[in-house]
């Protein structure tokens, strides 16, 4: 049966507040141990826990916050309008990004597959939600 619509956005909630938190270890549990990661514009994927991990370490950002502005679910898939708002380590430079983000969930809510895409590339990310 899996989890319930509700639950799907309860863990990606989850998920965005333990990466503002900068707790890490805590947003990599939601995973499965064999996730894959779609980075966006064709950056490649990451895959397995420890890629995710090492992914998510702050590097050219002092600070980052990411917030979820609407979701939609169809079957064991999530999509998540995405907002991330950064400053840069050094540069002081602030950025503000939109994105959609595709979430694929286990039997047991654990995250499979992640999927971002770009903000122009909403029909791609649609398309990932139902296919």
């Amino acid at each position: 049966m899996g989890i319930s619509d509700d639950e799907k956005i309860e863990r990606i909630t989850k998920l965005f507040a333990a990466l503002n938190a900068g707790e890490l270890d805590d947003a990599v549990g939601l995973s499965h141990s064999d996730i894959v990661l779609v980075r966006p514009g064709g950056a490649g994927e990451l895959r397995g826990v420890e890629q995710l991990r090492a992914w998510m370490e702050p590097d050219a950002f002092e600070s980052q916050v990411t917030e979820a502005l609407a979701f939609e679910v169809e079957g064991g898939r999530a999509l998540a309008q995405v907002r991330s708002s950064a400053r840069g380590a050094g540069s002081g430079i602030e950025i503000d990004i939109r994105a959609w983000t595709v979430y694929r969930f286990d039997e047991q809510g654990l995250i499979t597959r992640v999927e971002i895409f770009l903000e122009h590339e909403e029909d791609n990310a649609r398309r990932a939600l139902r296919d």
